[in-house]
């Protein structure tokens, strides 16, 4: 018996992909800063979350890394949000690492919450396209099922982050509320611009 037929990506479908991979490229980035200005100020006065901060640093460079290879693979073009992105990161992590530990757990939270958001939507969507393709008695290959695989794993890793965030206090920062809603919103609109820009 022959094996399903690889189903090649439509226009649509490629652009979806060249978006969402610049868009993590690009998170990855903004994540490795945050942690990175964070950590010292953190480290400071809360001397026992050096092991935390440094394996969620290690596990975004991992996740940056990923992403650096995958955009090279396929030719995607990086954002050329990438100088502005770069500094708002790094205000963002000294900032509430400098309002405290609390602050920057909440900025964690926040960051999270909307990567996982983010990679779900991804996920989903390629999910989706493997049961069009299985209905056609197709596959969508195996480079697109690493994908999911991966995209899976990382988005896991992300809500780890999350997970660790509450755990150490994040909805005691102060104005919890405020803080979160205008991270949060800062995220979907670093999203929506990496995707196109």
């Amino acid at each position: 018996m022959s094996s399903p037929r690889t189903r090649p990506l439509t226009a649509e479908q490629k652009r979806y992909l060249d978006g969402a991979l610049r868009v993590n490229q690009a998170g990855e980035l903004a994540a490795i800063l945050i942690y990175a200005a964070q950590t010292p100020p953190i480290l400071r006065s809360h001397p026992h979350l050096r092991t935390l901060m440094k394996h969620m640093y290690d596990q975004e460079a991992g996740h940056f890394d990923t992403f650096n290879a995958l955009i090279a693979k396929h030719r995607i073009r990086p954002t050329l949000m990438y100088p502005v992105w770069r500094v708002a990161a790094t205000a963002l992590g000294w900032g509430t690492a400098i309002l405290g530990r609390e602050a920057a757990m909440a900025c964690t939270e926040a960051v999270e919450t909307e990567i996982g958001q983010h990679y779900n939507d991804q996920v989903r969507s390629l999910l989706e396209w493997a049961k069009h393709a299985e209905e056609k008695g197709e596959d969508i290959g195996e480079e697109l099922t690493e994908l999911t695989s991966t995209l899976r794993r990382i988005r896991d890793e992300e809500l780890e982050h999350l997970d660790h965030a509450v755990e150490n206090d994040a909805k005691e920062a102060k104005p919890y509320e405020l803080l979160t809603n205008v991270i949060r919103g800062g995220c979907r609109s670093a999203i929506w611009i990496s995707e196109r820009i």
